[in-house]
């Protein structure tokens, strides 16, 4: 990781937000926020889900515009009303989805961003000044490989280039150490301390604490759309941050002394020699052999698109085998249907609720009795007992430490935080037996992914499997009993979390050999 910079006397303010306010439908997002972000500095961003942040870094990025305030750059007002303005202004953004095009090369990709490009595309150009900005600030990529075929920390750096080559002053980063392996987040720092040296300012959006306390200059943090505080890295530490966030102390995981998995039981969940197909851009399961006990929480890594959305579908029904047996609670169950494998006991939170597990038209008290349909029956199915599912619902939300929603919204209104919050409180309601989490706190601030961490331990605690899915290392190594790793559709690695460390599994996740 980089060294801490050393103390530098700033110069004025590259961009300056003043009193910036934004509501929307019943939600004041951004309420009077003072904002400064100065040249040669990594600036972080903190904030539970719906404090504001990404309100506010789209009203600097054009994508919004604020109801009141004003933005300055190098002590000049400006109005950004559009990407397009952030751009000329010298702002640019790498957003958590990256904006490539998967069938273009990199110098195509790059090609596209820049201000200057010319009616006739000189390909030798182009890759002249990749070369040269890829090998300043080290993020070397082939220029002619398909953005298709690259790692996602290989996207990353296209994304960084691009704006680097746009010109770009002040990068914002949403989110940028998501989806990485620990080398690579390690590389990405290095990054930023010369763009820092270089007098680029950098504004980070992220909700790991552990790594802002290690590469930001200055952290301000939300708090229901208000600036709680603004601290030096010097002056912050990870109480002082919690408490700007939540005005309050947060409790720490319960970890149970849980009885341990007994490998002399049947498992609940046993996959033997399991192969999928691939299909498109799916990757093919192969050779899959696991054992899921209970009592036992089975963590699962790797980088995005390595056959873990397909482990999961297989469990769940959604795929099936070209070879291979699935058993479920003791009962050979490869042909089962997807509604029997839930009516069996198994839950689910997908990586992605919205496509996979609710209705979106439909309010949040409906897609809560969407999956139990038959508990809420009356009259032979002619009514619903609309009390009871209410009744369930607010329940749910606070025995998991859930701020409870409004029900009779519709779910696409949701923030992906409250959407979340909504799934795992629906999911593991009625104490599944197999519980299959795929990203599980993904979008969630540091509250709700303690509680639905705790969540998880307690239905450990109960007699449950769970198979963990989560690109969080940190996440996979405090909840885990056992970790596998998945690489290309296989698992190339399989530890008790003790036996290993992170940069081992890191390595392993990005087709490394240790």
């Amino acid at each position: 990781m980089p060294a801490t910079p050393t103390s530098h006397a700033l110069p004025g303010p590259m961009v300056s937000m003043r009193g910036i306010t934004k509501a929307f439908p019943g939600v004041l997002a951004n309420d009077g926020i003072d904002l400064d972000i100065y040249p040669s500095d990594v600036h972080a961003l903190l904030g539970e889900n719906g404090a504001g942040k990404s309100t506010l870094v789209k009203i600097l990025y054009g994508f919004y515009r604020a109801d009141s305030g004003s933005v300055l750059l190098n002590g000049q007002p400006v109005r950004i009303q559009s990407p397009a303005d952030a751009r000329k202004f010298q702002i640019g953004m790498v957003f958590q989805d990256f904006n490539l095009i998967p069938a273009f090369s990199v110098a195509e990709n790059i090609a596209l961003f820049l201000p200057d490009l010319k009616p006739v595309i000189h390909p030798k150009e182009i890759d002249h000044r990749i070369e040269e900005i890829s090998t300043r600030y080290d993020l070397q990529v082939n220029p002619h490989a398909l953005v298709s075929q690259l790692s996602i920390g290989e996207q990353q750096k296209v994304e960084i280039l691009k704006l680097l080559l746009s010109n770009a002053r002040l990068f914002i980063l949403d989110e940028p150490t998501r989806v990485l392996a620990p080398h690579e987040i390690k590389a990405l720092f290095g990054v930023l301390e010369n763009l820092r040296k270089d007098g680029y300012a950098i504004l980070l959006i992220t909700h790991k604490l552990n790594e802002v306390l290690e590469c930001a200059d200055r952290i301000s943090v939300l708090r229901t759309g208000r600036l709680a505080g603004t601290l030096t890295r010097r002056e912050a530490s990870e109480e002082k941050l919690i408490a700007f966030m939540f005005e309050k102390s947060l409790a720490g995981l319960n970890r149970h002394a849980h009885a341990a998995a007994r490998s002399d039981r049947p498992p609940i969940l046993r996959l033997t020699n399991i192969a999928t197909h691939s299909l498109g851009a799916q990757v093919g399961l192969e050779d899959i052999n696991l054992d899921i006990y209970p009592h036992e929480i089975v963590g699962v890594a790797g980088v995005s698109g390595n056959g873990q959305k397909e482990l999961g579908d297989v469990i769940l029904g959604l795929q099936k085998c070209s070879q291979g047996h699935k058993e479920l609670f003791g009962q050979e169950a490869t042909s089962w249907s997807i509604g029997r494998v839930r009516q069996s006991g198994v839950a689910f939170v997908p990586e992605n609720p919205l496509q996979m597990a609710v209705t979106p038209y439909l309010s949040v008290l409906e897609n809560m009795a969407l999956t139990r349909s038959r508990l809420y029956a009356r009259l032979g199915g002619l009514r619903v007992d609309w009390g009871a599912v209410q009744a369930d619902a607010r329940e749910s939300f606070v025995r998991f430490g859930f701020s409870v929603p409004s029900l009779f919204v519709p779910v696409r209104s949701l923030s992906g935080g409250n959407l979340q919050r909504m799934t795992i409180a629906r999911e593991l309601a009625f104490d599944p037996k197999l519980i299959v989490g795929s990203y599980l706190t993904r979008g969630l601030d540091l509250q709700s992914t303690l509680s639905a961490r705790q969540a998880l331990l307690d239905a450990r605690q109960a007699g449950a499997g769970i198979l963990l899915i989560s690109e969080d290392l940190e996440e996979l190594f405090t909840l885990s009993d056992r970790l596998i790793v998945l690489s290309r559709g296989r698992i190339v690695g399989s530890f008790l979390p003790t036996e290993t460390d992170n940069y081992t599994v890191g390595r392993l996740m990005t087709g490394a050999k240790v």
